[in-house]
């Protein structure tokens, strides 16, 4: 009776369970996740109402379009070294925003997402980050802004893809490699995009 007194003694609602365990872990990634969402939304459209304000402001869009991407670009970097590595997280809705923007004003929003790929690989590798993943969050941002702005996915995505290769060729071989298996992988499987956002290499048909 001993064992099954104290067995009886403990209540079962803090009892330990595989099952209470599983679910406290479901619910805690369920909500930062929405968190995590909710941020990004955040960030989107600030950016968003930063990039159309100031080049309204402006009354040049063609002109400093540019000059504001270079901005929010720089602004961005200076923010993840502050805050800590969390631009994997913040590129997509940087180059989102930026899209969204520059769209809402009628802008070159082909120009943008090619600078933006530019910018970010070359400042990503300058901090020590992930280039290829970085790329490959920035490419999520412009398709989501392409799909959401009717812009044509397919010249977007290859701008993109072109511009980070190309500036991950100033880098060294082994940056355009990373660059180049990471957004392949990107681009297989949607298919407005398969097989034109790639540039074709020697060898490849």
């Amino acid at each position: 009776m001993g064992p099954e007194e104290k067995h009886e003694e403990i209540p079962r609602e803090i009892t330990p369970s595989p099952a209470r365990a599983g679910t406290a872990v479901k619910e805690g990634i369920i909500n930062s996740l929405k968190g995590i969402n909710e941020i990004e939304a955040q960030m989107v459209s600030l950016i968003r109402n930063t990039v159309s304000d100031t080049l309204k402001a402006t009354g040049a869009v063609a002109d400093e379009t540019v000059n504001v991407t270079k901005g929010v670009l720089t602004g961005t970097f200076k923010a993840a070294e502050e805050v800590g590595n969390g631009l994997l997280l913040s590129a997509g809705s940087v180059a989102k925003g930026l899209i969204l923007g520059v769209s809402d004003v009628g802008g070159d929003v082909l120009g943008v997402a090619k600078q933006l790929a530019v910018g970010t690989v070359r400042e990503s590798a300058a901090i020590g980050a992930d280039i290829g993943q970085v790329a490959r969050t920035v490419l999520d941002g412009v398709i989501e802004a392409a799909k959401q702005t009717g812009a044509n996915v397919e010249e977007m995505a290859k701008v993109t893809v072109n511009g980070a290769i190309d500036a991950a060729g100033s880098i060294g071989n082994n940056a355009v490699k990373n660059v180049r298996e990471v957004l392949t992988n990107a681009v297989e499987g949607v298919k407005e995009i398969a097989g034109a956002a790639l540039p074709k290499t020697k060898g490849n048909p």
